[in-house]
């Protein structure tokens, strides 16, 4: 596997990971730009496990919150971070069972197609912007119902489709049920611990079945290494940039983005 593609991906996917552009998107779109091979499946563990690493790092008082709110459980007790906790499980099942039914019935190949992820990128900028720009700011984490998780984890379940991006659908959710613009944005990260920790466990099952990692365990933890900080750069940059900015930038970006896509789908035609 070549340096440069090692680098690209794993600088990639760390950036994109938790702000609301599509990680998947890039990563499909990374490879066809500059003309190479896509990623093996090694590389693609390896850098979301340093995505995860990151989540962890910098998240490390709210998870060690959670830890003690779920031993709690065990003794009757409903601590905040117990609370959160159960947020994030109630969030989680339409994403699984969404991805297993793309997996396991083949269908996820007939998403990942450059006209998809063109107008998965469009279309889920609007209801981003217009979420943002007219749904109230009055919910932390911590006031969040379990009612808004649902809400918020049926929204993740459309993330499947290539462009659309799951964080960003999470956001845009959390902000239509009235959380604040950092709430917002901190649920999302914080669910996307049990989503790239099963994306991470499906892609070693592939492994282990067989199939050709094509790169080296030194390329691994080079992967590691470049998406974990990429990571840290994209948690503090998205907090940072909603506080001040809140999600325009990003549906800018994600309208140019659409854009040029289809523009070289057309050039090409």
């Amino acid at each position: 596997m070549s340096l440069m593609l090692l680098v690209l991906i794993a600088i990639v996917q760390g950036l994109t990971e938790f702000l609301p552009v599509s990680s998947s998107a890039h990563l499909i779109l990374a490879p066809l730009a500059f003309g190479v091979e896509p990623q093996s499946v090694l590389i693609d563990v390896m850098a979301h496990i340093g995505s995860l690493l990151a989540v962890f790092v910098y998240f490390r008082k709210e998870i060690g919150e959670v830890i003690v709110g779920v031993l709690a459980w065990f003794t009757g007790q409903m601590t905040p971070g117990g609370r959160l906790a159960l947020l994030v499980v109630i969030a989680t099942p339409p994403v699984m069972v969404a991805g297993a039914v793309l997996y396991f019935t083949g269908w996820m190949d007939l998403v990942r197609s450059p006209a998809v992820i063109a107008a998965a990128t469009l279309v889920f900028a609007l209801p981003l912007w217009l979420a943002d720009r007219y749904g109230p700011r009055v919910k932390t984490v911590e006031t969040l119902t379990y009612k808004d998780a649902a809400m918020i984890g049926l929204a993740q379940a459309v993330a499947m489709i290539p462009g659309s991006s799951r964080s960003g659908l999470m956001m845009t959710a959390a902000r239509m049920l009235g959380a604040e613009r950092s709430a917002a944005a901190r649920f999302a990260m914080l669910s996307s611990i049990p989503v790239i920790a099963a994306f991470g466990l499906q892609s070693g099952i592939d492994l282990a079945r067989g199939e050709d990692p094509g790169a080296s365990l030194t390329d691994g933890l080079i992967a590691v290494g470049l998406s974990f900080a990429a990571s840290l750069v994209a948690i503090h940059l998205l907090l940072k940039l909603v506080d001040r900015f809140g999600f325009l930038p990003f549906v800018i970006y994600r309208i140019a983005l659409a854009c040029a896509i289809l523009a070289v789908i057309i050039w090409v035609v």
